[in-house]
């Protein structure tokens, strides 16, 4: 009996004990549960208090739609192509996802975010496990979560409360956008917003930058590059780490193995490549047409003092996404400053052959003593941008930035290489570098189409990192004969001259006192020639000046003068009998639109670069209207075209016409004997030459195109000692012949080479040849002439 109570007292003890045991785990349990719930209610009020904006403001609906990016303002040529851009900070132009290439989405998807197309913005499984494992196995962050992040908050803090409270934003953005917008939207915003390094903002800057093309023409190999940047562009920067971001493209291009998006062959194949980078900054000193882009840019900012937002607010040139689209061909642009690349370092290296300081001891300047080398120098120097920035900027005085001018500091100059430009590291005083710089010819070239006024190409320089002043609008130079065709328009518009009209070729002058002439003016030609009787077609194409000086005397230089700025030279002119010889300072820009009028049928068109402006959304803010005005009939413009054909099939611009090889040295020094054009068709044309071979012109018309190029040095001191290289048929008028070649050998451009259209009923008579020497007399014994 007392074992039977001892069990019965062990038995009792033993429930007692269980019982006591499962009271205390279902307080656990109870502990779970509370921490469990309490835990969940917390990190849903934490939800619910970040989507109040609590720990932070948060997008509302409307900045979903419209989140604020910096855009850059794009400039498009007339065939489609982006010529540069303007921006600060962010070179930055959105694509759409159907731009982009299906090889760009896979690589993204398969190395960002394999279940992409799967979650609403948070990837639950990724979270998990990234919990699990505390990032060891890979981040859980979504593509989505990546955009808000990118889009809203930045980067995250080193506090990891500040960090979660992060996190817990990015998650709510995320499931936003998820619903604001569609998967295809949402991987556009992604490529679009990143910063790819090397000025690379977004999908589309990236691609042109490190493979100059559009991201729709990228290949596998080249998307992977760029989607394993994704990861740290600054690390994985092809131009600073090529090997580093070679590996990372294997890995992208292994986990679209991994799932399933190439098969192993490929993947073997492509990692077994280099990157093949075509690196091609964009910036603003950069690229193709920059010369042109700095003029745009001023155009730009007069148009937005003149032109405000509908709310009153003045438009960012550089934020806000405007899109500029001009009258520039890309392709035209590209053969105008291929042929300037091609001539210039040859001619360039005969200038120095000619100036070196056993031939020239003060070159590179010619008719100078050493005061007036040093006066020069002086004055270059207080105009400089060294010279400005030191006095307005860092307020020093002009004695200490004088001294800086003599202190030789290192810097990088420009020059020709192998016929390219190029730069040399060097240390220079600053005041030598000016010498130096000064000694290289420049040049400036614009190129029309007379009937609608599109410029096609603009060239204002050799190389604007290092030559920004403008040759093209901002620059203006003496013409010299190139003007001499508005005098022989004013005769044939007045007097009704023809072509075959003779004049003597011998000395003549211009008394004092006519024309308020102070003091008799007796121009003398060329090499001191002359030649018996000359037709004006010979006289014009042979540059006669002395039979210019006639046509002169009869219409006077006020009708010429009219006649020039009704052809849209605005530039000063005096009504002095000398303007004939082409006295005044024009701009290249004036002189192709004055010219495009004789192609055009006697009507000038003002030259329009910029037809359409539009905002990021495609409005139209600007769109061009054309300004035209009659200024001669079109008889007489066609006259004078037809004397203007004289100068290339018999004068100074015949070598137009020339056959045979390439007429360059080895030594990049051109022979001017003969040329490799072999133009067939009619061009009409006009060299120019100031004195002392200062500046070197030609103007040349086919009939869909006028183009006009100038060629000199920064000063007029500096020019060659001699007319065989110094006239404008050697240094402007072969850029214009390879400029031309390269344009007639592209079929789509469709540049002329047809007759220049006559008007219907010409009265004046062109054909000299069908004219025997009777009509000749009878034609110069007409009363022509008209008093004064």
């Amino acid at each position: 009996m007392y074992r039977e109570v001892f069990i019965k007292k062990e038995y009792m003890a033993k429930a007692k004990k269980n019982q006591t045991a499962t009271q205390d785990f279902s307080k656990y349990i109870r502990w779970f549960w509370k921490l469990f719930l309490g835990g969940l209610l917390i990190v849903l009020f934490a939800f619910l208090l970040a989507s109040w904006g609590v720990f932070g403001e948060m997008p509302d609906h409307t900045v979903l739609e419209n989140p604020k990016t910096n855009l850059a303002t794009e400039i498009i040529s007339s065939d489609g192509k982006t010529l540069g851009k303007f921006y600060f900070n962010d070179n930055r132009t959105p694509v759409s996802y159907e731009e982009l290439p299906q090889n760009l989405v896979d690589a993204l998807i398969a190395t960002e975010d394999a279940r992409f197309q799967k979650h609403s913005g948070v990837d639950a499984r990724g979270t998990l496990r990234a919990m699990l494992t505390l990032g060891s196995g890979g981040g859980a962050s979504t593509i989505s979560q990546q955009l808000a992040k990118q889009l809203f908050h930045g980067e995250g803090s080193s506090n990891i409360i500040e960090r979660v409270l992060q996190k817990v934003k990015e998650w709510i953005i995320a499931i936003r956008l998820e619903r604001q917008y569609t998967k295809e939207e949402i991987i556009a915003q992604y490529f679009n917003i990143y910063d790819f390094g090397n000025n690379a903002d977004g999908i589309r800057s990236a691609s042109r930058i490190y493979f100059n093309k559009e991201p729709k023409d990228l290949n596998l190999k080249e998307s992977a590059m760029l989607v394993g940047m994704f990861k740290n562009s600054s690390l994985y920067n092809p131009r600073r780490n090529p090997v580093g971001v070679k590996n990372r493209r294997n890995v992208v291009l292994a986990q679209m193995y991994k799932y399933d998006y190439i098969d192993e062959k490929l993947k073997d194949s492509l990692q077994n490549t280099e990157l093949d980078l075509d690196y091609s900054p964009e910036s603003h000193r950069e690229g193709i047409a920059t010369y042109f882009r700095g003029y745009l840019d001023g155009f730009m900012k007069e148009w937005i003092k003149n032109n405000p937002k509908p709310d009153g607010t003045k438009w960012n040139l550089y934020n806000d996404g405007l899109k500029i689209y001009t009258t520039i061909d890309s392709r035209m642009q590209k053969y105008a400053e291929d042929a300037v690349e091609q001539h210039m370092p040859r001619l360039q290296a005969e200038f120095f052959h000619q100036n070196t300081p056993q031939r020239n001891p003060t070159a590179p300047f010619l008719e100078l003593d050493q005061n007036e080398i040093t006066d020069l120098l002086n004055r270059s120097m207080k105009q400089s941008e060294r010279w400005r920035h030191m006095k307005y900027d860092l307020r020093k005085d002009d004695k200490e930035i004088i001294e800086s001018f003599q202190k030789p500091i290192q810097m990088s100059v420009f020059a020709w290489k192998d016929g390219k430009p190029s730069e040399i590291d060097t240390i220079m005083k600053p005041m030598d570098s000016m010498r130096y710089y000064k000694s290289f010819l420049r040049t400036g070239m614009m190129s029309m189409d007379p009937q609608t006024g599109h410029v096609k190409a603009w060239v204002g320089g050799m190389n604007y990192r290092h030559f920004q002043y403008d040759m093209v609008k901002q620059g203006k130079r003496q013409i010299g004969s190139t003007f001499k065709p508005f005098v022989y328009t004013a005769a044939i518009d007045q007097l009704h001259y023809s072509p075959c009209d003779q004049f003597p070729d011998t000395p003549f002058c211009i008394e004092a006192g006519k024309f308020g002439n102070p003091e008799e003016w007796c121009p003398k030609n060329s090499g001191g020639d002359y030649g018996g009787q000359r037709t004006l077609k010979d006289a014009l194409a042979n540059s006669v000046n002395t039979i210019t000086a006639r046509l002169i005397d009869k219409v006077g230089p006020q009708t010429v003068v009219d006649l020039a700025k009704k052809l849209g030279i605005e530039s000063q002119m005096l009504p002095v009998p000398s303007i004939a010889l082409g006295t005044p300072d024009i701009s290249v820009y004036e002189m192709v639109g004055a010219y495009a009028a004789f192609a055009n049928q006697g009507v000038y068109t003002k030259p329009v670069m910029v037809t359409n402006i539009e905002d990021k959304n495609g409005t139209i803010l600007y769109q061009f209207k054309p300004e035209t005005r009659d200024v001669i009939s079109e008889e007489t413009a066609y006259v004078t075209v037809k004397l203007m054909e004289g100068v290339t099939q018999s004068g100074s611009g015949v070598r137009l016409r020339g056959k045979g090889a390439d007429a360059y040295r080895a030594d990049y020094r051109e022979i001017v004997t003969g040329y490799p054009y072999e133009f067939t068709n009619p061009i009409a044309g006009k060299t120019g030459t100031t004195q002392n071979q200062s500046d070197g012109w030609f103007m040349g018309m086919v009939p869909n195109l006028v183009t006009g190029v100038w060629v000199g040095g920064e000063d007029r001191a500096v020019h060659f000692p001699t007319i065989t290289y110094g006239q404008g048929a050697a240094m402007a008028l072969p850029i214009w012949g390879l400029y031309m070649k390269s344009c007639y050998a592209d079929k789509e451009l469709n540049v002329s080479k047809e007759d220049f259209v006559a008007p219907e009923n010409l009265s004046i008579n062109i054909d000299c040849s069908q004219m025997s020497s009777q009509d000749l007399d009878k034609e110069n014994e007409k009363p022509k002439d008209l008093e004064f």
